[in-house]
């Protein structure tokens, strides 16, 4: 049987060298101190400790009266705690979703390996046919010269 060349699509390439890039580290001063800082508010610690500092205000806007107590939960309560609290639920659906995507990379991965080997295959049975097909083609001329030779035989 001939050697099949088979080339690979040059995507499976370009897919890899974008997943290593996909998970390089975050680059620049600004971009890893905004991470760190996001890193460190949006944890359940953080919203308790913001808790406790709203919590330190809230017997002087009671005794300040509704509106006061109002301002308190709205200025204070509200955006110092819920901001925690909306960040680690931002974070663990982020990694919901990276955990996702992770897997939808992984299963094309594995669709496009079964696809380069049924090219490999169809490759592989493209030449086998064409030799199946000139040996039939010899095998038919081989027939036709022993009938040939049988019927001229019979002639004589």
């Amino acid at each position: 049987m001939d050697h099949v060349l088979h080339i690979p699509h040059p995507h499976l390439e370009n897919r890899k060298e974008f997943i290593k890039k996909h998970r390089e580290q975050v680059n620049g001063f600004n971009n890893r101190l905004a991470v760190r800082i996001t890193n460190i508010v949006g944890t359940m610690w953080c919203a308790y400790a913001f808790a406790i500092l709203a919590l330190i205000s809230l017997p002087e806007a009671i005794k300040n009266g509704t509106s006061a107590l109002i301002a308190w939960i709205a200025q204070t309560f509200l955006q110092l705690v819920l901001l925690s609290i909306i960040m680690v639920g931002q974070k663990v659906a982020a990694e919901k979703s990276d955990r996702q995507l992770e897997q939808t990379y992984l299963d094309a991965e594995a669709i496009l390996q079964i696809n380069d080997d049924m090219h490999k295959l169809l490759k592989q049975n493209h030449v086998l046919t064409e030799q199946i097909n000139e040996l039939v083609h010899r095998n038919t001329e081989l027939v036709e010269q022993i009938n040939k030779l049988i019927c001229h035989k019979d002639k004589d």
